[in-house]
């Protein structure tokens, strides 16, 4: 009996072992002489235990096998985990552990007869298991894992190999047919059955061709571990029990149907494992083509096998949890045609992809001339000043063609449409059409060719020819019986293979390139030339050839946006995505206002700013007026560096000294003077050690996490006066102190109240000159204030904002008393060519027109309320939120690992910010342990977006990131 493999067509009815704990403890004390605490733990066709010994520590797991596995079998599942531990030390694999007798592996005698057990070492960390959110970077992982142990097991040879699992994909086939039979609920019998056989057909002309060789073949979520670290990606195999020979292929088969069940992971998702294991051991184009077919067949003997084990085993609560999710996994497999999924991954491995359909006969459509073409890509000039949000407007556009006397209007098939896509979606949306589409100035007959054959359909009207289809959707049956195209309205005309089923007339830009496998360009159909649809964009490698590494960009892998409108970004694919983190564009992206003012301004005069004309005068007097009244002198400049680098200046002209005072943990610019004042360790981690000398540093003033909290926050304004009083007695008084009034770097932290009355009246006090860097906060974003100083009742000698001033334009002011700007004379003179130009003097009254006429101040103030109080829940809910900081539509979420001690959260910040653009949300982090969400979107953002960046956070928080 040890000598004989298993063979599931003989033994269908697998129950696992179900011993007691007491008798798991007496069966190792006799057999092992091991004293240990001992809990259940989970598994299909086997019972597993946790052993822990007296300190709590982990000794190991007990495996017990079920009775129908020999010891030649056991043998070979720890002969693959020592070879795949010994040819790749750095993939942990568990072995059998070294007890006070030697190894504990033997065969015990229990109260439901002889079982072998082993102990096998515990694998530190945690497994994927459950339906959590997996990372791109994990998804990877898997494939890597898969791949090395593929490669390390290539060679290995064992008489059990031969062994015959349910799982052996080789035996799919015969594993469904057994198992549909018994299956009581005909749904789901049909729904297997169909995907079995569909299957079946695309590797029955291949499956003699696939190599063959001894594989894990059960490298899942569950099987794999990683360390109990952020960020850490699995690093352990375990659970060696179906060591097998099979088709090598279905290595990771195996691992991607896994994958399927997690949050948001789609087929197009798991391209990456796919990727990565092509990277490690090369698949053969065979291979590819039985992947996707083999992943849905796992999924099938999941769902059936899973199903019995629980009508077989109804206090199996393990198999019975994971019911739900193994469907899940058939669903998504199942959601895309194998063929399309085989091109989607021939792609991602660098194969040339299958020929697509192509037309080689005369047009259907006859007399219609040369069509205009419709452009309704990213950046097309249809889709400008929102169009793209209103679901007619292609169709608006086209009329207005036919009215202006063309015979026929085409919007082209296969590139990215943006009229008409969604606005908020936490999938990439549908917006490549797989159809022509086409607007006629009046019925057209189809010229069916001869042999072919015209069918009226539920949808339109479709024509046969050639192996070929072409569907004609939207015709209605008034004409498609006489086989007429109508006038004025839109027909989707599709062209794909007679044997390609359903195609979509959408699909997301990720399965395009797939589905082309199945249809082709029907441009010809109507007389036009072949679209040139390029699907390699090369824009972000060229990026970074060119331009210096410093300068960043966000995302390791950032889509590339080509269009703004509102609160909305917008990508080569017309996928949109919710920016809630640019305070650049502060009135929304692509205001017509001011893209108005600009045209008109640049037909009529840009020139440097020493010119004499009226814009720069208006201007100017317009950013006074939102101020105190003694601050009515203004420096124009381009930059919030330029303006906090001036306003430095400014205040060393005026007083004649060098020192300054500014806060710690700050951010003020990239110039050299603002440089000098900034002490941010995220923007440079030496910050405070490159200090030069005449910088003067006092705490920040966070009364979360500083050295001052809660009440105790009051003390951070009488240390800095001792700070300025200090420098007052060295006889080095200070020539000025600058601060944020809303400490913008560190996520919108209000200051304690009180600060800045204390601490300018200190300066003032030693006859220096106060500076409040509105570049981040100033100009209406906080709602109840339009300048973030104002919160603090406390009056500046000089300003300088940036940012919102110019709605995207680079425009930077400086605002003073007038007795203090003119001591700048003592320096020579000042000038900046374009800081207040013709051009941006013009935009920036624009943008105050706009945050008038429209009312954003009190938008901040009403919608950014509304945001905070959910961010309040969202904090009560998950205790990885620390706190919410902020006012209006200036917040930030800060993270934290542990509420005593406030151990920023940053790997995890980041990966949250992975996770919120996958889900259609721009958002990025901020504060020195870059362990803050800085919220600020344009102030134009609406409540619906706001609630739609709430819950997708509260998806990522809850799901995983």
């Amino acid at each position: 009996m040890a000598d004989t493999v298993f063979d599931f067509f003989e033994h269908y009815e697998l129950p696992t072992p179900t011993l007691g704990i007491d008798e798991v403890c007496e069966l190792l004390q006799e057999g092992f002489g091991l004293r240990a605490r001992v809990t259940e733990l989970g598994s299909q066709q086997d019972q597993n235990f946790l052993l822990r010994g007296e300190n709590d520590s982990p000794i190991g797991v007990l495996k017990l096998s079920n009775p129908v596995f020999s010891e030649a079998e056991i043998a070979l599942q720890d002969l693959a985990a020592t070879t795949v531990a010994e040819r790749n030390p750095g993939t942990r694999t568990p072995r059998v552990v070294q007890g006070p007798r030697g190894p504990m592996s033997m065969w015990l005698n229990t109260s439901q007869g002889r079982i072998h057990g082993r102990v096998i070492e515990y694998m530190a960390g945690s497994t994927l298991m459950g339906s959590g959110y997996l990372s791109p970077a994990t998804v990877a992982r898997m494939g890597e894992l898969a791949a090395t142990v593929s490669v390390a097991l290539s060679d290995v040879r064992h008489p059990a190999s031969s062994r015959v699992l349910q799982w052996d994909l080789r035996h799919a086939d015969r594993v469904i047919g057994a198992l549909l039979s018994d299956e009581p609920d005909l749904d789901v019998r049909e729904f297997c059955s169909a995907i079995a056989e569909s299957a079946g057909r695309q590797l029955q002309p291949i499956r003699s061709l696939l190599p063959v060789q001894i594989g894990h073949f059960d490298i899942t979520d569950d099987n794999v571990i990683a360390a109990s670290t952020p960020g850490a990606l699995p690093d352990a195999v375990i659970d060696f029990g179906d060591v097998a020979e099979s088709w090598a292929v279905s290595e990771i088969a195996v691992t991607l149907s896994s994958l399927l069940h997690h949050d948001g992971v789609t087929p197009a998702d798991a391209v990456p494992a796919v990727r990565a294991f092509h990277a490690i051991r090369p698949l053969g184009e065979i291979e590819v083509d039985a992947l996707w077919p083999l992943v849905a067949l796992r999924g099938v003997v999941l769902v059936l096998s899973g199903r019995a084990q629980v009508r077989l085993d109804a206090d199996n609560s393990y198999a019975d949890e994971a019911l739900d999710r193994e469907f899940r996994i058939l669903e998504h497999a199942a959601s895309v045609p194998f063929e399309v999924m085989a091109q989607v991954i021939r792609r991602a491995v660098g194969f040339a992809p299958r020929a697509q359909p192509t037309w080689n006969m005369a047009p259907l459509l006859g007399g219609v001339g040369t069509p205009v073409i419709l452009d309704a890509g990213t950046t097309a000039p249809l889709n400008d000043e929102g169009r793209w949000l209103h679901q007619g407007a292609l169709t608006d556009a086209a009329l207005t063609e036919l009215d202006g006397g063309a015979a026929a209007v085409v919007a082209p098939a296969w590139t990215p449409r943006l009229t008409g896509a969604p606005a908020r979606t936490p999938d990439a949306p549908a917006t490549v059409p797989t159809a022509l589409t086409v607007w006629l100035a009046r019925d057209t007959p189809i010229d069916v060719p001869p042999g072919g054959r015209l069918t009226c359909t539920e949808s339109g009207v479709s024509v046969l020819v050639d192996q070929h289809i072409v569907n004609f959707t939207g015709v209605p049956d008034s004409t498609a019986q006489r086989g007429l195209l109508p006038a004025r309205i839109p027909i989707e005309i599709q062209f794909t293979r007679a044997d390609a089923g359903t195609v979509p007339l959408r699909v997301a830009a990720a399965y395009a390139p797939g589905w082309r496998c199945l249809a082709g360009d029907p441009a010809p159909v109507v007389g036009m030339p072949p679209s040139d649809v390029d699907d390699v964009d090369d824009t972000l490698a060229r990026r970074e050839r060119v331009i210096a590494e410093v300068q960043e960009h966000y995302y390791a892998q950032p889509p590339r946006i080509e269009r703004g409108w509102r609160e909305y970004l917008v990508d080569t694919d017309a996928r949109v995505y919710l920016d809630m983190v640019n305070n650049v564009a502060s009135v929304g992206h692509a205001h017509p206002k001011i893209a108005e003012a600009a045209h008109r301004q640049l037909r009529l005069l840009n020139t440097n700013s020493r010119f004499n004309y009226a814009a720069i005068t208006a201007f100017a007097e317009r950013i006074a007026a939102t101020l105190p009244d003694e601050l009515d002198t203004v420096f124009f400049v381009n930059s919030g560096s330029e303006a906090t680098d001036l306003a430095i200046r400014v205040a060393m002209a005026a007083t004649g000294r060098r020192d300054i005072v500014a806060m710690r943990e700050a951010y003020h610019g990239w110039t050299y003077a603002s440089d000098a004042v900034s002490t941010s360790i995220a923007d440079n981690p030496n910050a405070l050690a490159t200090r030069p000398d005449w910088v003067h540093t006092v705490d920040a003033a966070n009364s979360y996490r500083g050295v001052h909290r809660g009440p105790d926050a009051t003390r951070y304004a009488t240390d800095a006066v001792r700070v300025i009083d200090d420098l007052g007695v060295a006889g080095t008084p200070p020539a000025g102190f600058i601060c944020e009034p809303y400490f913008g770097n560190a996520g919108g932290v209000a200051l304690p109240d009180g600060y800045l009355k204390q601490v300018y009246a200190a300066v003032r006090r030693h006859g220096g000159v106060t500076i409040s860097d509105e570049v981040q906060v100033g100009y209406g974003r906080l709602g109840d204030w339009f300048w973030g100083f104002e919160q603090q009742g406390a009056v500046p000698d000089v300003v300088a904002v940036a940012k919102s001033v110019g709605g995207g334009q680079p425009i930077g002011a400086v605002i003073t008393r007038r007795e203090i700007a003119d001591r700048y004379r003592s320096g020579g003179y000042f000038f900046s060519s374009t800081g207040g130009s013709p051009l941006s003097s013009v935009i920036g009254l624009a943008v105050l027109d706009i945050i008038e006429q429209d009312g954003l101040q009190e938008n901040a103030r009403v919608v950014g309320g509304h945001l905070k109080s959910r961010l309040v829940v969202l904090a009560e809910k998950h205790s990885i939120v620390g706190t919410v900081h902020g006012s209006g539509l200036y917040l930030g979420l800060e993270f934290v690992r542990d509420h005593a001690t406030l151990e920023p959260a940053t790997e995890e910040t980041h990966a949250i910010c992975d996770r919120l653009l996958e889900l259609g949300v721009i958002m990025q982090p901020t504060g020195d342990y870059q362990n803050v969400l800085k919220i600020k979107p344009p102030l134009c953002v609406s409540r619906v977006s706001v609630d739609y960046f709430v819950d997708a956070l509260d998806r990522v928080l809850t799901t995983g990131w």
